[in-house]
């Protein structure tokens, strides 16, 4: 039996929701001002908390996305996802009609799902009684729902899911929904990551768990990756959905595509809960495959959207891991989670969207407050300035808690 062919997939329109801008062009405006979104946590009150830092957004209206009566049964977590959905399709161009529907599904990956309402129903629970928990309490935490009420809302009716990998969520989202493509399973995906977890809950286990940044005193400059001061990641909120869609598709309707997703790979450190691989072994493999799957030689990668959680353990690794890939040094290395800090399932979805960017305006996002080398740290990071550069080919990783690795290849679309 003949192989089948596998279809070119390229993205047409991307969408977010973050702590430095809602909107594509000014959260990506933002980045490349070298603007930062942590400020003390407005959500709730923190006072008593060791942590007391996120980057929220500022400035969401539900209400522009979702009328008055599903604002009030979603979460904030969903929000975000149908805002970025709803930019990304306007951004591609791209109706969905009854015509196309049953070809076009979503994707999209949350860590924490509705945590905000889990924690408020479960309090009510406790204090009120069984009697007084909303109706609405499971779906509007259920991690799938982002995805589910995105389908509804655009009247998406093809192949829908949610993935849920810890911090490697939205990019396994956008790799498995290219792989959907690929196979001819739909001729276009919305893929992506939301998440909206800056709950007392969420930000007392991060920090019992000894990950976050105490930098209390000076949240603009607590999320340092590769900097030797590092000593944390911060917490941070925001959607990023991308449109795929097979290459004929794009072209049948005159689409001009942004960049092609070339490359995708998913690994198991197999190693440890929390940590990664103590070699890094699993990112390693992540980037080979990844480029590999692209047909591509890893001297042909231009640039890289690093993981880069400002972490000691994790920007150590994975610089040692970009070292192996790329034969002892690599090309320039950013890290946007110094101004968004770190959107969890998400961080891949908005990491992607800005790897597409890169690709689409040839300019290198920079590593903001990198002051401090790391001699463990030594690679180019494009410290605190964005720079023009030759982007033909772009590499975007991110890594997750459970020793989940995942690599996404973006290429200039020609």
């Amino acid at each position: 039996m003949a192989e089948a062919v596998r279809r070119t997939v390229v993205v047409t329109g991307v969408g977010c929701v973050s702590a430095v801008g809602i909107g594509r062009e000014a959260a990506w405006e933002a980045i490349l001002r070298g603007e930062g979104g942590v400020r003390e946590i407005r959500r709730f009150d923190a006072s008593g908390f060791p942590v007391r830092i996120a980057a929220e957004v500022q400035g969401f209206e539900p209400a522009r996305y979702l009328d008055a009566k599903d604002a009030r049964r979603t979460d904030r977590f969903i929000q975000f996802a149908v805002a970025a959905a709803r930019e990304a399709l306007e951004h591609a161009a791209l109706d969905i009609t009854a015509a196309n529907a049953d070809r076009v599904g979503v994707i999209i990956g949350s860590a924490m799902g509705g945590i905000e309402t889990f924690e408020q129903g479960i309090h009510t629970l406790s204090t009120k009684g069984p009697s007084r928990v909303s109706p609405f309490f499971i779906p509007m935490f259920l991690a799938d729902m982002a995805s589910g009420i995105v389908s509804i809302q655009l009247g998406a009716r093809g192949p829908n899911m949610a993935t849920v990998s810890a911090c490697a969520s939205g990019a396994h989202a956008i790799g498995e929904a290219a792989a959907t493509i690929a196979r001819g399973d739909a001729d276009v995906m919305l893929a992506g990551g939301s998440e909206a977890a800056v709950t007392p809950a969420s930000v007392a286990g991060f920090a019992a768990a000894g990950a976050l940044s105490n930098r209390n005193d000076d949240p603009e400059h607590a999320s340092r990756p590769f900097d030797a001061e590092r000593d944390g990641f911060v917490i941070g909120e925001g959607g990023a959905v991308l449109v795929l869609e097979a290459l004929e598709h794009a072209q049948s309707r005159g689409a001009k595509p942004l960049a092609v997703m070339a490359g995708y790979a998913s690994t198991a450190d197999a190693s440890h809960i929390v940590q990664p691989s103590p070699d890094g072994e699993g990112a390693t493999r992540a980037m080979r495959l990844a480029i590999a799957d692209a047909g591509l030689a890893p001297s042909q990668i231009s640039a890289v959207n690093a993981h880069g959680t400002s972490t000691r353990l994790n920007d150590r690794l994975e610089t040692q891991s970009l070292k192996a890939v790329f034969d002892g040094k690599a090309p320039p290395v950013s890290s946007t989670k110094g101004a968004t800090g770190h959107l969890l399932g998400a961080a891949g979805a908005i990491e992607a969207v800005f790897a597409v960017l890169t690709v689409r305006d040839q300019i290198l996002p920079p590593t903001i407050n990198y002051h401090v080398p790391d001699p463990e740290c030594d690679l180019d990071y494009v410290p605190n300035e964005p720079r023009p550069a030759r982007v033909a080919h772009i590499i975007s990783n991110s890594l997750g808690f459970g020793g989940h690795n995942v690599t996404l290849v973006f290429s200039e679309a020609g």
